[in-house]
C-alpha cells in the first residue's frame, strides 16, 4: 500500500491564496481594465512603455502584467490602442501578439511613428508618461 504524505489543510488554504493573489495586489479582471483605462489615455503619434503604466497603477514591479493585460487587450471593446505600448528601450517586444506580426509596425507608422529594425525612432521624444501626463 502506497504511503501519503499528510498535507495540513493550513498549507492548501495558504498555497491557494498565493495562487490567487496577483503581483499587484489586484485580481486580473480589475487590474487589466485599469491598464486598458491608462493605455486608451495614450495620444495618437506617442508611445509609452508597460513599465510605465505600471508605475502609473502604483505597481511598478507589474510591468509584465501590464504586458499581459496588453496581450489580450485584442479582445476588449472599447477598443485599446496596445499598438502605443513597447518596452522601456522602445522595442516592439508584443510585436508577435499582433496578427499578423507586422501589423504593430504598420499601426505605428499610421501615426507618424518612425520605426527601424522593430524600434521606436526617437522613443524618448515619443514617450508619453502616463504618471506626468494623467497627474498621479
Amino acid at each position: 500500500m502506497p504511503v501519503r504524505k499528510k498535507t495540513s489543510k493550513k498549507k492548501s488554504s495558504t498555497l491557494g491564496k498565493l495562487r490567487s493573489v496577483k503581483p499587484s495586489g489586484y485580481n486580473d479582471d480589475n487590474f487589466f481594465s485599469l491598464v486598458y483605462e491608462v493605455a486608451r489615455q495614450i495620444p495618437k503619434g506617442r508611445v509609452t512603455s508597460y513599465g510605465a503604466i505600471a508605475a502609473c497603477l502604483g505597481t511598478r514591479s507589474s510591468a509584465r502584467m501590464v504586458g499581459w493585460a496588453m496581450n489580450g487587450a485584442h479582445r476588449i471593446k472599447p477598443k485599446v490602442p496596445a499598438h502605443r505600448v513597447v518596452n522601456r528601450l522602445g522595442i516592439l517586444s508584443g510585436k508577435h501578439h499582433f496578427t499578423p506580426p507586422g501589423m504593430m509596425e504598420k499601426l505605428l507608422k499610421k501615426e507618424g511613428i518612425k520605426v527601424k529594425n522593430d524600434q521606436v525612432i526617437n522613443f524618448n521624444e515619443l514617450f508619453w508618461d502616463p504618471v506626468n501626463e494623467l497627474g498621479f
